[in-house]
């Protein structure tokens, strides 16, 4: 099983695309866990024991505070593109999650 972390602005946004996360998971059978947080919550959860950090687009200009904290932690981080962060965006992103293990 993977943990996988969403950053975005406040939480709320990414939740959407958390589901078609799941969704595109169990049609490839691949055991993820994944959580939405907001930006101001990434240092306190970062370091619970994800395996993968997701930062929204919207949020792409706080990467270099992400990347420095997931470095420490040798935790895989990307931003995720306007495309990927939808509803329907779930393929491409499962197949972003499976070249960033």
């Amino acid at each position: 099983m993977k943990k996988i972390l969403l950053v975005c602005s406040g939480g709320m946004s990414s939740a959407i695309v958390v589901k078609s996360i799941e969704g595109e998971a169990a049609k490839s059978n691949l055991d993820l866990i994944v959580k939405a947080i907001g930006s101001g919550e990434y240092e306190d959860e970062v370091g619970n024991g994800w395996d993968i950090v997701l930062v929204a687009p919207q949020i792409r200009h706080r990467m270099k505070v992400f990347e420095g904290r997931a470095k420490e932690l040798n935790i895989p981080i990307s931003v995720m593109a306007p495309m990927e962060y939808s509803p329907m965006g779930g393929k491409k992103l499962i197949e972003k999650i499976r070249n960033m293990f």
